[in-house]
């Protein structure tokens, strides 16, 4: 059991239960409000520290749904007998430093050259870390969970129970070490945040849901699709990959961490599944450079449309025009028929622990996409059938090979280097002489 003083030391490491349910996967974690206090913000709400008095005062208490339930909740904190037993939802690692929109810690890799910034997001990212459970004969039967935080940054958005948590600021101050039960989400998409906390208070009480969409930015019951965002288009998608019979990805896409947590015991009896935020990632990538100023120019008006957001680059995302122009099922059939395509040629039979059905190699596989769709949308030809002539000369890689044994944004950017030699993108010049055996010539 983690005790913190006044002074809270990092990293902080928690045990976790994992929580394996439809939409995915998160974790039971008890913090105490002293924690979540420092850790954890709502779209327009946080708590900051006086550090002279070692109390905390909320910031935009005047933004909350009912300010005034902060009173009340806190004075029933102050009672000898208070309990709350239900959980305070957070989505870790998003931050709220953008002035007009959250912006979650994902690093487009895309580019070459970014290592370095994986590495430094990497090492900011709250992430769960796993220790196999061995049976008498040292086979991993189950696994035990922790939960890292390492720094005082915030980077837990709360979702459900801010009211709760915001009163301990209001509170006697010995409360702040009450200890309060969290489900943790690691890398929940921005939409499904919405989603889940519409859901909760929605059907608890009578709360208009386009109002509970709206706390996250989403507008949800005027909002036509011309006026979707980036990231709320490719969660659509996304989700729509999950459930679509004739997806190869139908069932494999759920929220989990973008890190892969089971241990490489486990990990050949799973089965594979992508997380959310990988497939939106990758979905974002090939509709907008910049989805958070797309985002802040669609929601600086009502009557704002994804037609007037501007025009792609060269070289830039490659469905851009698609995306401004609203042709969705041709962006979402191209997508399918790539993820088909990549199922049938490096993931389905794919040798245990191979890192390409990891999340460091469906990211890299994401973007060969990015750069490979433009041609391809010119030619006239997003099939299947031409997804497997540009991909098969890599299918051969065997990506369980130790060189690909890092689950890091570096690894990635490896994978794709050689994805994209044996796809003729890039000379075997470009890659170092002890990669050169995995290129075909």
């Amino acid at each position: 059991m983690n005790a913190h003083p006044t002074h809270i030391q990092y990293p902080l490491r928690y045990r976790a239960l994992k929580v394996e349910q439809p939409i995915g996967t998160f974790f039971a974690v008890v913090m105490t409000a002293r924690v979540l206090l420092q850790l954890s913000y709502t779209k327009a709400v946080s708590a900051e520290l006086d550090h002279a008095t070692g109390a905390y005062r909320v910031d935009g208490t005047q933004r909350l749904q009912d300010p005034r339930r902060l009173k009340a909740i806190a004075a029933y904190i102050n009672q000898v007998d208070a309990t709350f037993p239900n959980s305070i939802i957070l989505a870790a690692n998003f931050r709220k430093d953008e002035p007009r929109v959250e912006g979650d810690l994902d690093t487009d890799l895309s580019e070459e050259g970014t290592e370095q910034i994986a590495a430094a997001e990497a090492a900011r990212r709250w992430r769960i870390e796993s220790t196999p459970v061995l049976d008498a004969a040292g086979t991993a039967i189950d696994e035990t969970y922790e939960l890292v935080i390492p720094s005082e940054e915030q980077l837990a958005r709360v979702i459900d129970g801010q009211h709760r948590l915001f009163a301990f600021a209001e509170a006697n101050s010995e409360r702040l070490d009450d200890q309060l039960l969290c489900a943790v989400f690691i890398d929940l998409p921005a939409p499904m945040q919405a989603t889940i906390f519409a859901t909760i208070n929605s059907n608890q009480k009578q709360v208009d849901k386009s109002l509970t969409y709206e706390l996250f930015g989403y507008n949800v019951s005027d909002e036509s699709e011309k006026q979707w965002s980036p990231d709320k288009l490719a969660v659509f998608l996304a989700r729509r990959l999950a459930t679509d019979d004739e997806s190869s990805m139908r069932g494999r896409i759920a929220v989990a961490p973008l890190n892969d947590f089971s241990s490489a015991k486990m990990i050949d009896k799973a089965a594979m599944k992508i997380s959310f935020a990988t497939v939106v990632g990758g979905i974002v990538r090939l509709i907008s450079s910049n989805p958070k100023s797309d985002t802040a120019a669609l929601r600086a008006s009502y009557f704002s449309k994804r037609s007037s957001l501007p025009e792609g680059r060269t070289n830039g995302p490659p469905f851009r025009e698609l995306y401004r122009t609203g042709d969705d099922a041709l962006i979402y059939a191209a997508t399918r028929n790539f993820v088909n395509v990549a199922n049938e040629l490096f993931w389905r039979n794919a040798a245990p622990g191979s890192f390409i059905r990891k999340t460091v190699g469906v990211q890299a596989l994401f973007d060969v996409f990015r750069e490979i769709a433009g041609p391809m949308l010119k030619e006239g030809d997003l099939s299947a059938d031409a997804f497997r002539k540009r991909l098969s000369p890599a299918s051969w890689i065997d990506f369980a090979n130790v060189r690909f044994q890092n689950a890091s944004g570096s690894n990635r950017t490896v994978i794709r280097r050689i994805v994209r030699a044996n796809l003729k993108l890039v000379p075997i010049s470009e890659l170092p002489m002890h990669d050169h055996q995995f290129v075909r010539t």
